[in-house]
């Protein structure tokens, strides 16, 4: 099987702040762009941010809607951490570990950028987690 590729499309309000958050911020790759658009390299996924004119207005909590990456290795989790830290980027929840002492034991934190789509960032410390222990009911916090 070929490699494939994720791809969301999300809202934003202005492309250069887009650019400044994603490119600056966090480190996305910039690709094509125009007015109205902009394609982002997060990780090898595709990200396509859309200008919208329609008010934009934050979620009172992190559930339902956030998108982000599942990180296999944990260097790689805490590098995004340490760079989210050192650009200032709004936690929406700080690092934290969920789960301890289970196979479903992870560390996540959950980004705000300036147009309200939030981001989880995870690493789980049994690969297995991420798709298998079915025998487990706990998915996220409790809301």
């Amino acid at each position: 099987m070929s490699a494939t590729l994720f791809h969301l499309a999300f809202p934003v309000t202005n492309i250069a702040e887009t650019k400044a958050y994603y490119v600056d911020g966090l480190g996305c790759i910039p690709g094509r762009e125009n007015p109205h658009a902009l394609i982002l390299n997060l990780y090898g996924h595709q990200l396509v941010a859309h200008v919208t004119k329609e008010p934009l207005t934050p979620q009172r909590g992190i559930y339902p809607r956030h998108f982000g990456l599942v990180f296999t290795a944990e260097q790689d989790w805490q590098d995004l951490l340490e760079k989210a830290q050192k650009q200032k980027l709004l936690f929406r929840e700080e690092a934290k570990y969920r789960f301890v002492g289970l196979p479903l034991e992870h560390r996540t934190f959950f980004l705000e950028d300036p147009f309200y789509n939030l981001m989880e960032f995870k690493y789980y410390c049994h690969p297995e987690a991420i798709f298998e222990s079915s025998q487990y009911t706990q998915i996220g916090d409790r809301v």
